[in-house]
């Protein structure tokens, strides 16, 4: 492993662990990827890591909490020595050279916890901070002094209410941080919270005045500000025992510094840290009130948005729940929603959709046939041509599945994409005979994806065609049965590499793959997964046991029990 780039694991259950680049290493939730993190903030498949001619590179594989290289987000990004890469609240820092994994990492262009022991503290109580900014001025305050504290309050009310208005995960951070720049005069800033299951404290956001900068931030101020529930206050950083005496302090100039907890209904959340370069005395007891009063909008923020992530995954596994009992209906296109979800988001990718559109266009994949429910067995279950009257029985599904729809409010933005996806762009599909741009745009992304699953996957009654014959003949469609937008999307994806995975058979020939047993996909495993170990399908997300007999493998949705258990 000498002189190889690698990656030093910084948070979880594997801190310290390094791991070799060599070519790629994938991230992601899913078993398969060279980092598996069990983390509800990463995507199945969030980013890889790999070598170019030039370099190291990070690239966002379409995730939906992004890539984070010390405080900006990327698509790709060459990465320098001791960068931190962010990735849902996973820390991973790029080394150039090998360390001993039992070492701490070395400085970081983001940020740095150093271990040091203070002699003196100048602390107090968070909540004493926050009485004494509220408190009701005295009878001998003066005019100046007055307007000085109106000025303060409603600063902290301004910023306030723009904190309460952010509910997404990804913009509470920044919101908050930007309103703490606003109000005081920090040049780098951080919130560390706890990690949810370790309970260990992390770095969610750091943002600093200067590109590149290393931030050094005492382990003890903010150990001590955690667990007490105080608010400290340095304003001569170099002399402060709790930052040490270290040389870097005094090369980063860092000469005033202020933590503070974040407490919602005295629950401790985590931190918020601010330092100053070069300015002795820069923070005031003023500043620190105000640091304490937004830390509790702030800690408000990030709980409702934590409570909103876990409503919206509620929400996301009720409507997989109903999406998995119309697969089970129609046995003969099992998988066919999830492949068609998946292909749906690629194409949506591609057009450079936003990720709050794609996860739109995700729930809207996944109940774009649920109209099918209002459709008889026997005609879901036939494998020979319908008649007439049954095909006027199938075509009734995206109705079906409209009318359903309504009845749930928040489903609406969903009904396009059920209603509208056999609609054709020469206006003679169904169930309105809608033409061209008259067809709303979800429906027609459905449309294509549709097409291209059906064309690809196999069923008892006939093999798939392989996916260049099927493009082909998507493109064949373009301005007749699709939306020559759309089709392009499906082609520069699929020229791209982003939809082989997705594919029902891709990975079919390789030695090492299973067939899905919920869903059809084959599923490539690796060398070092045997049998009883687990794989996750790639199209409907299913955890997957191995089981190997004969030199065969196969899949099963339940753990295999050994002879005699």
């Amino acid at each position: 492993m000498a002189n190889k780039a690698h990656l030093i694991l910084l948070s979880g259950k594997e801190k310290g662990r390094t791991i070799p680049i060599e070519g790629e290493v994938s991230i992601g939730r899913q078993a398969g990827n060279t980092l598996q993190f069990d983390d509800l903030q990463v995507s199945r498949r969030h980013a890889r890591i790999h070598e170019e001619a030039d370099g190291i590179y990070v690239d966002d594989l379409g995730s939906g909490n992004g890539v984070y290289v010390g405080a900006l987000r990327v698509d790709n990004q060459r990465l320098d020595d001791g960068d931190i890469v962010r990735i849902g609240r996973q820390q991973i820092q790029f080394r150039e050279a090998v360390c001993d994994s039992r070492q701490p990492p070395k400085e970081s262009s983001a940020m740095m916890l150093q271990d040091v022991h203070p002699s003196t503290l100048e602390a107090e109580n968070a909540e004493n901070v926050y009485r004494t900014f509220f408190k009701e001025p005295g009878e001998s305050s003066t005019a100046m002094e007055l307007r000085q504290i109106q000025k303060r309050l409603q600063a902290v009310y301004a910023a306030n209410q723009i904190i309460a208005g952010e509910h997404s995960m990804d913009k509470v951070y920044d919101t908050i941080m930007g309103q703490i720049f606003a109000l005081v005069p920090a040049h780098n800033g951080l919130i560390l919270l706890t990690d949810e299951e370790s309970g260990e404290l992390s770095a969610e956001y750091v943002r600093s005045a200067a590109s590149g900068a290393k931030i050094h931030v005492s382990s003890t101020i903010v150990n001590r500000c955690y667990d007490n529930g105080e608010a400290i206050i340095t304003s001569n950083a170099p002399k402060d025992s709790r930052f040490g005496s270290g040389a870097s302090i005094i090369a980063e100039n860092i000469s005033s510094a202020m933590c503070v907890p974040l407490t919602h209904r005295g629950e401790r959340l985590g931190v918020i840290y601010v330092d100053n370069h070069g300015e002795s005395g820069a923070f005031t007891n003023n500043d620190l009130e105000l640091l304490v009063a937004l830390a509790g909008s702030a800690a408000t923020a990030i709980k409702n948005a934590r409570f909103l992530r876990i409503l919206e995954q509620a929400y996301q596994d009720t409507l997989v729940a109903l999406a998995n009992a119309i697969e089970l209906r129609d046995h003969y296109t099992v998988g066919h929603t999830w492949r068609v979800t998946n292909f749906a988001m690629e194409i949506a990718r591609d057009l450079g959709w936003d990720e709050g559109k794609i996860n739109e266009v995700q729930k809207g994949g996944v109940l774009h046939d649920v109209g099918k429910i209002a459709v008889d067995n026997a005609i879901l279950a036939k494998t020979s041509r319908l008649t007439e009257a049954e095909f006027a029985q199938m075509k009734v599904h995206p109705e079906r599945g409209a009318d359903l729809l309504r009845d749930v409010k928040f489903l609406h933005p969903i009904i396009p994409y059920c209603l509208y996806h056999h609609e054709r762009w020469d206006g003679r599909g169904y169930p309105y005979g809608l033409k061209g741009e008259d067809i709303p745009v979800e429906g027609r992304l459905i449309a294509v994806a549709d097409a291209f699953d059906a064309m690809t996957s196999t069923r008892p009654y006939r093999k798939g065609m392989a996916p260049e014959t099927a493009l082909q003949e998507v493109i064949q469609g373009k301005n007749t049965q699709f939306d020559p937008m759309i089709v392009d999307a499906l082609e520069r994806a699929y020229k791209a590499g982003r939809v082989d995975r997705i594919l029902q058979d891709y990975y079919k020939k390789e030695a090492r793959s299973i067939s899905c047993p919920f869903c059809s996909t084959f599923i490539r495993f690796e060398t070092n997964i045997g049998h009883g170990g687990m794989a996750q399908c790639n199209v409907c997300h299913k955890t997957v046991y191995i089981i190997q007999k004969d030199k065969a493998f196969f899949g099963s949705l339940t753990p295999c029990l050994e002879e005699g258990e």
